[in-house]
């Protein structure tokens, strides 16, 4: 059965879509079947991976709403990505007098589990009942939280969240770890907010070493291809590994 994983942090700008595309495609060079799961209506993981959102006729929108099979565009660059669009911004409200809504997304998710080691999902970046459904359906959660002081306070909010879905409908969500991002070590603002992530937030899960800021991340995604491919000696790829073995082993 496929380890669900929900990449989620409900603010944005954070690189949510970056991290899942290229934690994905470091699992899938260890031979493991990886599927990503686009749950943001924003689409910039379909984006990132090739698609043209707004050309898109089936979505994960037609999957929780509609109870469709989740539409798969399969190998690319090795890996398969169930897209969105900005169709399912309106599944909000639509969600909301839904019958058996909790649990939407972990039904459309069923059929695969069996055909994947790892499915990635691309929270939106909100507490809307979106994340609310996709936390309900997975096994883990993997926080990415900008170096900045703001961002780090915004974790008590998340975390609240977190701890209400694994009060009743999802008992045995566990948190993966946190992976600081966009860190600069010349910037005295990141150095004391990667320190105070790193203090804090390690009692609750795994903090992972940061990912650095860097433009080949844009320019990777702009040209459609994981940061692996675009330039395989960043000093990136060596975290990114890791974060892959790590979650390997959970």
């Amino acid at each position: 059965m496929a380890k669900v994983i929900a990449l989620f942090n409900q603010s944005g700008g954070v690189g949510k879509s970056t991290l899942t595309m290229n934690v994905g495609y470091q699992l899938i060079q260890k031979g493991h079947r990886v599927l990503l799961i686009d749950m943001d209506p924003q689409g910039s993981l379909s984006f990132f991976m090739g698609l043209e959102p707004s050309d898109l006729d089936q979505t994960m929108y037609d999957a929780i709403i509609n109870d469709q099979p989740i539409p798969i565009h399969a190998d690319l660059e090795g890996l398969d990505l169930a897209p969105t669009n900005i169709r399912l911004s309106g599944a909000e409200i639509e969600l909301v007098n839904a019958d058996l809504r909790d649990f939407r997304f972990k039904e459309a998710i069923a059929p695969l589990q069996e055909k994947y080691d790892f499915i990635l999902v691309d929270c939106p970046p909100s507490l809307g009942l979106l994340s609310y459904i996709t936390l309900v359906g997975s096994d883990y959660v993997l926080i990415p939280i900008q170096t900045q002081y703001k961002a780090f306070c915004g974790t008590e909010l998340l975390l609240n969240t977190i701890t209400r879905v694994k009060s009743r409908p999802n008992r045995q969500l566990k948190i993966a770890g946190f992976v600081p991002t966009m860190f600069s070590s010349r910037n005295s603002q990141d150095i004391r907010a990667l320190n105070a992530i790193q203090e804090q937030l390690s009692s609750i899960g795994k903090v992972f070493d940061p990912i650095p800021r860097a433009t080949a991340y844009a320019d990777a995604a702009e040209s459609h291809l994981a940061l692996a491919l675009y330039d395989p000696k960043h000093s990136s790829i060596c975290v990114l590994n890791n974060i892959a073995t790590y979650l390997e082993n959970l």
